[in-house]
């Protein structure tokens, strides 16, 4: 297993655990109750009590959070020492204690350390595997940690065939940039995003102040999401369509899909697989 600290200092990963740790210096009831929200909406669930639910690649620890709020018992995990450090530090602040919340670090390309596992009535792995540097290994390795009835609510960077080999390239470029480049770079990509965000708010009617609230975008923080997208490698892309005909060949059903109607962001897909499903 690649050590997270090894590969970020020679500029082939990026620091994803010390981006999470900035955004939760932001994190506030109203971007956890949106991250509830996005859960009960994708998930088509009021409540998740009763249910076993994975967090792979935890991350901040939001959604770990959100689940557990819901009432899931919760098992998280991270190949990003500061990454567990940061689901550490809202359990501590949130369940204190809580023995039905476990943490653990490791990689999802670990055989070892995923089998050990077990499974689970919902497996949730968002942005992640597209992260690891082998997509379709890792996505694997998850459809197997899915119970007989249960979830898998995975999301996936869009493929397009342009545009994407040029954000690779531009990624290759902010991890090899020292700070000041990086910070440059990562504020124009910002100030892009927020300009592109601006004029799609105008056009459809919407309040462009809406996008920088916790609410409507799963609870994240715009600047760290742009930080996170010009920063983040490796970087791995797929369609919708590859990433369905994958899952339901080893078993699933389709639940729910939203994509990123041909734009660079994630394509999200809610499957079931086959067989009873859990607490029905």
């Amino acid at each position: 297993m690649a050590d997270p600290a090894v590969e970020s200092a020679r500029g082939a990963r990026f620091a994803f655990g010390a981006n999470w740790q900035r955004y939760l210096r932001r994190l506030d009831p109203d971007r956890i109750s949106a991250a509830e929200d996005s859960l009960r909406q994708m998930l088509q669930l009021e409540s998740l009590t009763g249910r076993r639910f994975l967090d792979v690649g935890a991350g901040s620890g939001l959604f770990s959070l959100a689940a557990r709020r819901l009432g899931a018992s919760v098992v998280s995990f991270d190949c990003d020492p500061r990454a567990v450090a940061c689901v550490e530090q809202l359990r501590e602040r949130h369940f204190p204690g809580d023995a039905s919340w476990s943490i653990r670090q490791g990689d999802v390309l670990d055989r070892a350390f995923v089998g050990g596992l077990g499974r689970f009535d919902l497996v949730y792995a968002w942005g992640v595997l597209h992260h690891t540097g082998e997509l379709w290994r890792a996505l694997d390795q998850v459809t197997a940690l899915v119970a007989d009835g249960g979830l898998l609510f995975v999301a996936v960077y869009n493929r397009q065939p342009l545009l994407s080999p040029l954000w690779l390239r531009v990624k290759r470029l902010y991890n090899a940039l020292p700070a000041p480049g990086r910070a440059l770079l990562a504020g124009g990509s910002a100030t892009l995003a927020a300009a592109q965000g601006l004029a799609a708010d105008v056009l459809s009617g919407r309040d462009p102040a809406a996008r920088y609230r916790g609410r409507g975008r799963r609870g994240m923080s715009v600047l760290w999401d742009a930080v996170d997208w010009v920063g983040g490698l490796p970087f791995e892309v797929a369609s919708p369509e590859e990433v369905f005909r994958f899952v339901r060949d080893r078993g699933f059903e389709l639940v729910e899909l939203k994509t990123a109607n041909g734009r660079h962001g994630c394509n999200e897909l809610v499957c079931r697989r086959r067989g009873s499903a859990p607490g029905r």
